[in-house]
């Protein structure tokens, strides 16, 4: 493993919890909805809120996807787990204690590789995991919509959710960033978590401090509730020039809580961190212990998806895809599902990957869409590439089809073509004898290629590609325009 690299002779220590709500329908211990986006305060129970003479009953649903993910990152799922009570107040939280698991979590260890940086530059690194447990959520207090006052959204209260904490084995924000999007993207994958960040169902609390290299860890502070990707980079990065700054001022680092403000682009101290002892955690006396039966945990690894490393490993021995094509395969299940379609219709998975990397990941960013709402189809690209590999048309031209695919202006692949007049020339007495035309106005290029000039040849080979109208094959162009000059 390389030496991480130092920040003004500093070394920055990383360790991420992550919250992922949990897709049930239900709440972690009632049978209140989860769903986004109700008028406030319609879908907290009695049971939610801890009213008298109401009992919690864990959610059977929740509990099987904490298995799934303690199974998909090579975890020990404990066949006893404890659930506790963590005491605080807030005024998002009424009953004053949030459910929680402290002692005994229901998943142990595990961990979690990652790729940093882009294409075949990237690195692997393996993030440990100390622990994922369940807990419920808590409220929401709004502000934005009151003068002077601060309203109070219960809804949230009891949604399930997974905590996941690594270890502080992170060294950049770069590798941050890089875990937090795979853990989203295996999160999705496994069916555990919608991912929509902007709803709150995926968010990261960032622990960051600094040291000499080889020294101690230093003190920590905690980043809360950062909802997107590009904030805990940015958030990071502002922490630890702050904390080297605050060392090399003199002043000593004071374990907090810090929120991230976007709009200023800095972290700003929220309370002093509250260690263990200080939510005098005690066992939940109205929740049994949770026991997962072994056949239960059997049960649940049967029906698991491919994990995306094993898929990715598949693509690369089965369809000879390179390591970096096939890890892009395998981004999302849906991606990987239409890569898998396109590839068995038309038995070209380079071809394939290619333009799902290329054309198509391009159109997706920039309408701001999921492989899931692409209007083109995986069979209709497979029409297209194979049209590609018979040398029906030319890539150039079949970026035309795509794009009249793509916008609805026609949905068959041959249909296209012939509209648009696309078919690429494969007859070589046509070709050879729009090449003999093109050297017989070109003695100059002639003569600068035959003088060792590589950009003369290429120049007739684009003379020779205008007077088809780009219609002639262009491995053709090659092979003729070569034979003509000897």
């Amino acid at each position: 493993m390389s030496t991480p690299a130092l920040i003004r002779g500093y070394e920055v220590v990383i360790g991420l919890e992550t919250h992922a709500q949990l897709s049930t329908q239900s709440k972690i211990f009632s049978g209140a909805s989860t769903a986004f986006g109700a008028a406030p305060n319609t879908q907290a129970c009695a049971v939610d809120l801890a009213l008298p003479g109401t009992l919690p009953v864990m959610n059977r649903a929740a509990v099987e996807r904490a298995i799934r993910f303690g199974l998909a990152v090579g975890a020990k799922v404990a066949q006893q787990s404890i659930f506790a009570r963590k005491n605080y107040f807030y005024p998002d939280l009424p009953k004053g204690y949030q459910i929680s698991q402290y002692e005994t979590p229901v998943v142990q260890g595990g961990s979690l590789k990652i790729r940093v940086g882009d294409g075949d530059k990237a690195v692997e690194k393996l993030v440990n995991l100390t622990r994922a447990h369940l807990e419920e959520d808590a409220g929401k207090s709004l502000h934005e919509d009151f003068h002077g006052q601060t309203g109070i959204d219960l809804n949230r209260a009891g949604t399930p959710l997974l905590e996941i904490v690594t270890e502080p084995d992170m060294r950049s924000s770069a590798e941050a960033v890089a875990y937090a999007r795979a853990l989203h993207a295996l999160v999705m994958w496994l069916g555990i978590c919608d991912g929509n960040m902007q709803e709150g169902s995926f968010r990261c609390d960032a622990n960051v401090s600094v040291r000499k290299p080889g020294a101690p860890f230093g003190t920590r502070r905690e980043i809360k509730n950062l909802n997107s990707f590009r904030f805990l980079q940015q958030a990071i990065d502002y922490e630890v020039q702050w904390q080297i700054d605050q060392i090399e001022d003199g002043l000593a680092i004071q374990q907090a809580t810090v929120l991230f403000n976007p709009d200023r682009g800095e972290t700003r101290a929220m309370r002093s961190k509250e260690d263990a002892h200080d939510y005098r955690y005690f066992p939940d006396p109205d929740l049994p212990p949770l026991v997962i039966a072994a056949d239960w945990i059997a049960r649940v690894k049967g029906e698991m998806p491919e994990l995306p490393a094993a898929m990715a490993q598949r693509f690369q021995s089965a369809d000879g895809l390179p390591a970096y094509d096939a890890a892009m395969m395998t981004q999302s299940l849906p991606f990987a599902r239409y890569y898998e379609a396109a590839r068995d219709a038309c038995a070209q998975p380079k071809l394939v990957a290619n333009w799902l990397m290329g054309e198509l990941s391009k159109r997706l960013n920039t309408e701001g869409r999921d492989i899931a709402e692409a209007p083109l189809p995986a069979a209709t690209l497979a029409a297209l590439i194979g049209r590609i590999a018979d040398g029906t048309v030319s890539n150039n031209a079949a970026k035309q089809v795509f794009d009249a695919l793509w916008t609805g202006e026609a949905t068959e692949v041959d249909a296209v073509i012939e509209a648009k007049g696309l078919r690429q020339m494969n007859d070589s007495g046509a070709l050879e004898k729009i090449v003999d035309e093109v050297l017989a106005a070109n003695a100059k290029n002639i003569e600068e290629y035959r003088a060792g000039k590589d950009k003369a040849f290429n120049a007739l080979v684009g003379q020779v590609m205008k007077a088809s109208k780009g219609k002639a094959n262009p491995a053709q162009v090659n092979e003729v325009l070569k034979a003509r000059l000897g």
